[in-house]
């Protein structure tokens, strides 16, 4: 199969479709990062802010009520988080000579490549945001900073016990939904859960911890989270490709890499939802090519991703066995 400059040019509205999809096919199942986070559209015209907004918990109302007497009552107080989201894509270039005589449909190969691209630029933007939480749990015993940290101080169940009582005590909500992960836009159900987010070597390690129980021995797998390994007390664990490590910021000599562990509860994050995201194909003679010789495919899209609650942003540094 293969396309030439009078098929690109004339079939605009077919082409922007199919490899919209072939884009949007290889981008969604790649993006884990996003999966938890609250989405947000972006409406067209209508600036280049998106606000996420909240309400602040009401006080406990402990005062008698006097009979016949109307309380004075409460008001709602609305939280605004407003973020402005940025312009990212990139392109590949096709030439005519390559189109003409390649076995592979190009531009179908170009699409996709493009849309892993994308995932990953996607997910990483999401991870570095998340990266920056403030809210760090130490691993191992004394621990304050990451420097303290050795690869023997890795992640136990007694960290994650930890973890699940700070949530609680933080009076954290579990996650009930997650994004799409087929449309990459609105929102399905899960059992109520806190998530993790792990790395391999830190899977691993959580492999051989007490109260381990790994995906293949759930009582039902009907209801599976994409990329869930396992679970272990009250927090679900999805392992990425695209972890979070500090790279020789620990305490041994050489030397080790800290890995970071993600756990989330409700309404944590949030992001711009991903419907925007566009492959876009200019056609053999557009701009300065007065012998047909060059055509583009890219994508690009506006995103951007904000902690919207710090307390729901659980940062667990530790190391991992070698």
């Amino acid at each position: 199969m293969s396309y030439t400059g009078n098929q690109i040019s004339t079939n605009a509205e077919w082409q922007r479709v199919y490899y919209d999809r072939v884009l949007l096919e290889r981008l969604l199942p790649n993006l884990l990062w996003t999966m938890f986070g609250q989405p947000k559209p972006m409406p067209q015209n209508e600036g280049q802010t998106v606000n996420f907004h909240g309400y602040e918990s009401l006080a406990v109302a402990t005062t008698e009520l006097t009979e016949g007497v109307t309380p004075s009552g409460s008001l709602l107080s609305m939280i605004n988080f407003p973020v402005t989201p940025k312009q990212y894509g990139d392109f590949v270039e096709i030439s005519d000579k390559l189109d003409m005589t390649a076995p592979d449909p190009v531009l179908t190969n170009a699409a996709e490549l493009l849309g892993e691209q994308a995932a990953e630029t996607i997910d990483t933007l999401v991870r570095d945001v998340l990266a920056a939480a403030t809210n760090v749990q130490y691993a191992g015993t004394g621990n304050t900073q990451t420097s303290e940290i050795a690869a023997t101080d890795t992640l136990t169940a007694t960290e994650i016990q930890k973890a699940v009582r700070t949530m609680h005590t933080n009076k954290i909500r579990k996650i009930t939904s997650i994004v799409n992960a087929s449309t990459g836009v609105g929102t399905m159900p899960i059992a109520p859960a806190f998530v993790g987010i792990v790395s391999a070597a830190t899977l691993y390690d959580l492999k051989g911890e007490t109260g381990w129980l790994p995906v293949e021995q759930y009582a039902s797998t009907q209801s599976l989270l994409p990329y869930e390994v396992g679970k272990l007390d009250e927090v679900r664990f999805v392992m990425t490709h695209n972890p979070i490590i500090e790279a020789d910021a620990g305490s041994d000599s050489p030397a080790n890499d800290v890995h970071n562990t993600i756990i989330l509860g409700r309404d944590a994050y949030g992001i711009i939802q991903l419907q925007g995201v566009q492959n876009i194909i200019k056609g053999f003679g557009s701009g300065n090519d007065p012998l047909n010789q060059r055509a583009t495919s890219g994508w690009k899209c506006y995103f951007t991703a904000a902690i919207l609650q710090e307390l729901a942003v659980l940062r667990i540094e530790h190391g991992v066995t070698a």
